[in-house]
């Protein structure tokens, strides 16, 4: 996290804590929004940030109850995928963004997928006030599936851990996000990964990520994913290494939305040299390549 972090309020009393990067860009390119996954908060994105800032604004924010943002005063409210999605939707409206490009990662892709269906919600329908250019759906699903999801231990609270209990769970999670090839290849970068994941400073409460976890096996909106609109653009992005989600979930989101896409393969601009990648995907290949497959789509 960093000082000059905004907050914003939501009508619940719960607080998100978002950062517009890139802020220079506002008025002369659309900006995105990078949605983080289960148990992610924004300074897990540190690479792919940095390169898209280049040529984009990209707003940041953190999940109620994780990393800067907080619960309601309560924190009694139950976290589910809809409730996210409507956290998001309330903080676009409040920065009056006409038009966004979305990245939603893992958990961010369903709860990316739900905003958009806020609309033809059957319990309190909500238009959105912005238009959604671009979505890109990496490594994520539309569908509940059973066993799908990170190694996280069934122990209700890190209080009922030792600190070398922690450390080895958090191990084998970041140890999901990528492939064994590739920690041999990148011991240095897989360590500050799995350091900045166990850091104390960072706020990643156990019993949110089991509320998360729960709330990723109650989602359903298969049926309306016909509503998704026409006129926004879709990637799927999903590497064949992935250990946490499985490739067939972007074969399925693909039969499920006609209009979406798989990134392509092959060596131009906006194409990846291969889908030999894992859950974690912007920590594969040159970050120059990832910001070049989503500026290209983007212009599309």
């Amino acid at each position: 996290m960093t000082a000059r972090h905004s907050v914003y309020v939501l009508p619940d009393g719960a607080k998100l804590a978002y950062e517009i990067v890139g802020s220079y860009h506002l008025g002369r390119s659309e900006p995105i929004v990078l949605i983080c996954g289960m148990t992610s908060v924004w300074v897990d994105y540190e690479r792919l940030t940095q390169s898209l800032i280049k040529t984009r604004p990209v707003l940041l924010y953190d999940h109620r109850g994780i990393g800067s943002s907080s619960l309601t005063p309560s924190g009694k409210e139950e976290i589910t995928i809809e409730l996210l999605a409507r956290d998001l939707a309330a903080l676009l409206a409040h920065l009056k963004w006409k038009e966004v490009a979305i990245c939603g990662y893992s958990m961010g892709g369903v709860i990316a997928q739900q905003m958009l269906l806020l609309p033809y919600s059957l319990v309190n329908p909500t238009l959105l006030p912005f238009r959604t250019t671009h979505l890109f759906l990496v490594g994520t699903r539309s569908v509940v599936q059973a066993n799908i999801g990170l190694p996280i231990s069934s122990l209700p609270n890190n209080a009922t851990r030792t600190l070398e209990e922690r450390k080895e769970i958090a191990r084998r999670v970041v140890s999901s996000l990528v492939d064994p090839q590739w920690i041999e290849s990148n011991g240095e970068r897989f360590e500050f990964i799995f350091r900045r994941t166990v850091n104390p400073a960072i706020n990643r409460p156990s019993d949110i990520i089991a509320k998360q976890a729960l709330a990723l096996k109650k989602f359903d909106f298969v049926k309306l994913l016909y509503q998704l609109p026409s006129d926004t653009r879709i990637m799927v992005i999903h590497g064949r290494l992935d250990r946490v989600i499985p490739f067939t979930c972007a074969e399925e989101i693909i039969k499920q939305i006609p209009q979406a896409c798989l990134v392509e393969k092959g060596s131009l601009p906006g194409q990846i040299p291969s889908y030999e990648f894992g859950h974690f995907w912007y920590e594969y290949f040159d970050i120059h390549i990832w910001r070049d497959v989503i500026d290209t789509f983007m212009s599309t």
